[in-house]
């Protein structure tokens, strides 16, 4: 069974424009100078396109097989949980070897009482 021509046009659209977030991405690594700004441009830009290439998995499955096809949304679940969560972990990691090294770097955040 093959996809409709609408199906695959707005499939290629879809993965050209993950293609543009991703690489866009990947300028924010070349420009930003440090390694705490250079955290955001990838974690933010790697879930907008695995968003968007979950859609056009869902369009180009859902176009194939007769029906609404939503077992994609299990996968980018995960994802979406992961990825700020590996962040934090990687900032955090970068921050205590910084004050090891005896850089100067702003004091912890201490709760008000």
């Amino acid at each position: 069974m093959n996809m409709p021509p609408l199906g695959e046009i707005i499939v290629s659209v879809l993965l050209l424009g993950s293609g543009v977030v991703v690489l866009v991405a990947a300028l924010g690594l070349l420009r930003l100078k440090d390694f705490f700004l250079r955290m955001h441009a990838p974690a933010l830009a790697s879930t907008l396109a695995a968003w968007i290439v979950t859609l056009a998995s869902i369009v180009h499955f859902s176009t194939r097989g007769g029906g609404l096809a939503l077992h994609v949304w299990l996968i980018i679940i995960v994802l979406s949980i992961t990825a700020p969560v590996t962040t934090i972990v990687l900032a955090r990691a970068a921050l205590f070897r910084r004050r090891q090294a005896g850089d100067a770097l702003p004091p912890p955040l201490r709760s008000q009482r």
